[in-house]
């Protein structure tokens, strides 16, 4: 629903009717709702993997053993699941954005850092206008 609202609102604005609505969130610099999604379940992806939470409360993400030269230091290991209840659940589904990271980006110091070092590496990706 919201992301029909920001549509809706894209179009009001005569000067730029014509365009697709990528391309008015493009001009306008818009993200969608679904980046919007993924940008906040990786900022908490990062509160559990740094210890911001305490241990009982948080999901519980583990982290891979594996010593690969791809990827980030801090990947996370995803299970195999049957279920599609487990399978879109939080704790498997952000396994694969996460380790697709740079170790720029999770490396970071606090959470603020986190969050530009995330923008700046999803500015020019097609992830925030599809």
């Amino acid at each position: 629903m919201l992301e029909r609202v920001q549509k809706r609102a894209t179009k009001i604005l005569s000067h730029h009717r014509h365009l697709s609505y990528t391309d008015h969130l493009k001009v306008y610099k818009l993200p969608t709702l679904h980046y919007r999604q993924i940008r906040g379940d990786m900022i908490e992806v990062y509160k559990i993997i740094t210890g911001k939470y305490e241990g009982v409360v948080a999901p519980r993400l583990e982290r891979d053993d594996i010593s690969v030269t791809r990827g980030n230091e801090l990947r996370l290991k995803k299970f195999r699941v049957i279920y599609d209840l487990r399978k879109y659940s939080f704790t498997n589904w952000v396994v694969n954005i996460w380790n697709s990271l740079p170790n720029k980006v999770v490396l970071a110091d606090s959470v603020n850092c986190f969050k530009s070092r995330l923008d700046e590496f999803w500015q020019n990706q097609d992830i925030v206008y599809f």
